[in-house]
């Protein structure tokens, strides 16, 4: 930060000099909820002030960073930095990789921000909850490298992301904010659970030569009440009457892009399985998967007069017996 671009970072929260840890946690709490960019979309003042507590707490709720800060006023970062570009003496807190709709509530990303930059995180430099870190290596077993290795990219960063069957078959663009930065993330149309999104340059800091590395996204997919995944295949469970089983005949079938007819044989029993070509999930180079549907004779809970009269003339007269096969079985 320069000189002139001093901030006071206690007037930004609205406390005192001397104001215990504590009260520097109830504050950013407050002002953090107002001014988050989720709940002020497209207001970029909020998001400049969303920016500027949070900066405000990392310096703050940190003891040797809030010391140098009293000490040292706008020359704080200066006094206190260290051959690497890091403040010496003390962790880095990396507020850089949030993605907030992972989260149920805004309580549980404030309560894990708040656990994150108190450097309370479990596993050493860069470990916390629902994100791991995977260090740039090469074969032999290193990380970030050392002597000639030094100027490898920071540590990869992976974090798990939820996305509908409707914006996963379309294709979505999805805001994410990564801390005090907010980013726009383009999904392909076709990704599902296990995907892998990579965003270039978003991960984890090398603290050796001041690089990042990449944020991989892991995509999962919501249930859907219809459709499901088998491997590749996109699958269905679609059922039919029992006198369209016996008689054959067009049907309709939701798909992802609509309804189509799909011709029923005659005679089909349950758990069979028709293919609808093409009609099933985007594939990664282009075209279209199939679309497996499977078949589920399903009977009426209840029948009208007319209707049981007619299943009783079917049950008087009918001459197949599903039940031949077995009239000799046994041990």
């Amino acid at each position: 930060m320069a000189a002139t671009d001093f901030k006071d970072y206690y007037a930004l929260l609205g406390i005192s000099k001397t104001a215990p840890t504590d009260e520097i946690k109830r504050a950013y709490r407050k002002l953090a909820r107002k001014y988050h960019p989720d709940l002020n979309p497209g207001d970029q003042e909020a998001e400049t002030k969303f920016k500027e507590v949070t900066e405000a707490y990392e310096v703050l709720s940190d003891t040797d960073k809030r010391q140098k800060y009293d000490q040292f006023g706008k020359y704080w970062k200066q006094a206190g930095s260290s051959g690497a570009g890091w403040p010496s003496g003390g962790a880095n807190p990396d507020f850089d990789n949030f993605e907030f709709g992972r989260y149920g509530s805004f309580d549980e990303f404030i309560n894990e921000l708040l656990g994150r930059f108190g450097g309370n995180a479990p596993g050493g430099y860069g470990s916390r909850p629902g994100y791991q870190t995977r260090r740039a290596s090469r074969p032999g077993g290193f990380g970030y490298g050392s002597g000639a290795d030094s100027g490898a990219a920071g540590g990869d960063l992976e974090s798990p992301i939820t996305l509908s069957f409707s914006e996963a078959f379309h294709g979505v663009q999805q805001r994410l904010s990564l801390g005090t930065e907010v980013i726009d993330v383009r999904f392909p149309p076709g990704v599902k659970t296990g995907s892998r999104v990579r965003v270039k340059g978003k991960g984890q800091v090398n603290p050796l030569s001041n690089r990042r590395g990449d944020l991989y996204l892991i995509v999962e997919l919501k249930p859907h009440r219809f459709f499901s995944f088998d491997g590749d295949d996109l699958v269905c469970e679609l059922p039919i009457a029992p006198d369209e089983s016996v008689l054959g005949g067009a049907i309709d079938v939701p798909t992802p892009d609509g309804s189509v007819t799909m011709n029923v044989p005659a005679g089909i029993r349950s758990g069979q399985t028709l293919r609808l070509k093409g009609k099933g999930w985007p594939k990664p180079k282009g075209g279209r998967g199939d679309q497996f549907v499977k078949i589920l004779i399903s009977p009426p809970k209840s029948l009208t007069k007319a209707e049981r009269e007619y299943y009783e003339k079917i049950r008087e007269v009918r001459s197949f017996d599903p039940r031949s096969h077995l009239s000799n079985m046994k041990l």
